[in-house]
């Protein structure tokens, strides 16, 4: 099994939130998948949440013909996670993909109110009736990412969680731990929602729904970010590159983990694939990792953000 280190996310493939737009979801949306397949993209990851079905829909529509160039991946949100419950809804993603079996299916997110073994116990249903060809989670800590393993008595190949220059923490477990098994981690948010684009600053707000809620974008927390970004763009410019490009060369260049960034058109998915030619040196590692620490998000604008 192969997959590219650069994926392609789908969230924003017919979600409301991310504001793009009917004419994004039924155009966009399917060229964007087109092009990462003609790129080597291989790893397009979406889930039953997205859009409430019409991602996966969108994105089977967008492989069909080219099935055997896509490793698919998707995820079931465990509000019910009963075994057949699982399969059910396995089921149903692979009718809307148009496929005969996923290639990664992923339990979304913890639900604590469920037994674990309860949980895997619907997965490897679905791993034995061929629906999927591997398991993995999503937003698992190191501790339960191996109680999945364990109960459902094969491997659980990957954990998708966010992960970027600003949230660094799969980098204390999560990241040796898949280094040393063999196993995948696959980072969501590598841009940190565009903060590390170097888009926005205080002076240039985000229009979208969600960044606009979200605390990073506080133009505060926006001002205090100014140094990490100024560290990327000088990276960045020694490579003829972006800073978003220089964010995602960071993440891959540990072993075994892969970055699934969204795309808003087929330019910014292109740029996103070149990232993957984008080789950092241990110095410019040091540097951005440095300029990251430094950052320090201001939480008590939280409070503010909900009031408003």
């Amino acid at each position: 099994m192969r997959v590219s280190a650069v994926g392609l996310g789908t969230w924003q493939f017919g979600s409301r939130e991310w504001g793009y737009g009917d004419e994004y979801a039924r155009h966009e949306a399917g060229a964007i998948v087109r092009r990462a397949l003609d790129l080597g993209i291989n790893l397009i990851d979406t889930a039953e949440a997205y859009g409430f079905g019409r991602s996966e829909r969108i994105v089977g529509g967008a492989i069909a013909g080219r099935r055997e160039e896509a490793f698919i991946a998707t995820k079931i949100l465990p509000a019910f996670p009963l075994p057949a419950v699982v399969e059910r809804r396995a089921r149903r993603s692979v009718e809307r993909l148009g496929v005969e079996a996923v290639d990664l299916y992923q339990l979304h997110w913890p639900n604590p109110g469920f037994p674990l073994g309860t949980q895997l116990k619907g997965m490897r249903r679905v791993l034995d009736a061929g629906l999927a060809r591997h398991a993995g989670v999503s937003n698992y800590s190191l501790e339960r990412w191996r109680a999945a393993e364990r109960a459902l008595g094969r491997p659980v190949l990957s954990n998708q969680v966010r992960f970027n220059l600003v949230a660094r923490g799969p980098l204390g477990g999560l990241v040796p731990h898949a280094q040393q098994q063999g196993r995948l981690v696959i980072a969501y948010s590598p841009l940190a929602q565009g903060l590390l684009s170097g888009r926005y600053d205080a002076k240039h707000l985000p229009s979208g729904g969600i960044r606009r809620g979200s605390l990073l974008f506080a133009p505060e927390n926006l001002t205090r970010a100014a140094g990490l970004i100024d560290a990327l763009r000088e990276v960045a410019s020694a490579h003829d590159g972006t800073p978003a490009q220089v964010a995602l060369a960071w993440l891959i260049r540990h072993p075994n983990v892969v970055a699934i960034p969204g795309a808003s058109g087929v330019a910014q998915l292109e740029a996103n694939a070149a990232a993957a030619d984008l080789e950092l040196s241990d110095e410019e590692d040091v540097r951005l990792v440095r300029a990251a620490e430094a950052f320090r998000i201001d939480r008590s604008l939280r409070t503010r953000l909900r009031r408003s």
